[in-house]
C-alpha cells in the first residue's frame, strides 16, 4: 500500500508489520477456494461478513490474510459496500499478450470496514494515483500478470493508494 503522498512507481510503501515476507511493504496473498479471481460473476462477501473481531470471513478470491493484526478478504459485489454505488462484474481481455480490462468491484474487507480497490472505481472514476488493470499473458503456458493501483476514498486509510500484482496460471471456466 502506497502512504500519501508516495507515488506508484517510487512508493513509500506502508509496512504491514503482519506481513511473513522479508520487505514488510509486500503482503503475499493465498488463493481462496475459487483458486483466485473469476471474471465474468461476481465473488461476493458471505452473510455476515466478518467474526465479532472484525476479521474478513470471505475465502473465494484469496484466503484472509493478517494485515495490522487484523485479516482482511477480497471480494467483488454488484452493489460496491462502500459507496453503494452498482459495480460490474470483472473483466479482463487479451490482446497479442497484453492484458487489459476492469475490476471496479474489487473490495478489501478489514475490520468491519470495506474499501473499495477497482479500477477504475464503480461509475468510472480513477482518483489519485489508480490506474487501468494492465498486464501480460502467454499463451503456452498460460500464465498471467496483472497490475492496477487503486487510491482509497474515505475511512481511515483516505489517500493511501493499494497497488495491486496479482499471477498465476489461467485457467477456463467450464
Amino acid at each position: 500500500m502506497i502512504e500519501p503522498g508516495g507515488t506508484v512507481a517510487a512508493g513509500r510503501f506502508f509496512s504491514n508489520p503482519d506481513s511473513t515476507a522479508t520487505n514488510k511493504a509486500y503482503t503475499f496473498l493465498t488463493p481462496g477456494t475459487s483458486g483466485g479471481l473469476v471474471t465474468g460473476k461476481y465473488q461476493p462477501n458471505p452473510d455476515p461478513a466478518f467474526d465479532g473481531s472484525g476479521n474478513a470471513l470471505v475465502s473465494t478470491i484469496t484466503q484472509p490474510t493478517k494485515f495490522v493484526a487484523v485479516e482482511f478478504g477480497l471480494s467483488t459485489n454488484s452493489t460496491d459496500p462502500q459507496s453503494g454505488k452498482p459495480a460490474p462484474a470483472p473483466t479482463i481481455s487479451v490482446q497479442d499478450g497484453k492484458l487489459s480490462g476492469q475490476v471496479q468491484a474489487w473490495t478489501a474487507a478489514w475490520n468491519k470496514l470495506y474499501f473499495n480497490q477497482g479500477a477504475p472505481k464503480p461509475g468510472g472514476t480513477t482518483p489519485g494515483l489508480t490506474t487501468p488493470l494492465s498486464g501480460t499473458y502467454n499463451s503456452s503456458t498460460h500464465a498471467f500478470v496483472i497490475t492496477w493501483a487503486s487510491q482509497v476514498v474515505g475511512g481511515p486509510f483516505n489517500g493511501f493508494t493499494g497497488s495491486w500484482h496479482l499471477a498465476g496460471t489461467f485457467s477456463a471456466g467450464t
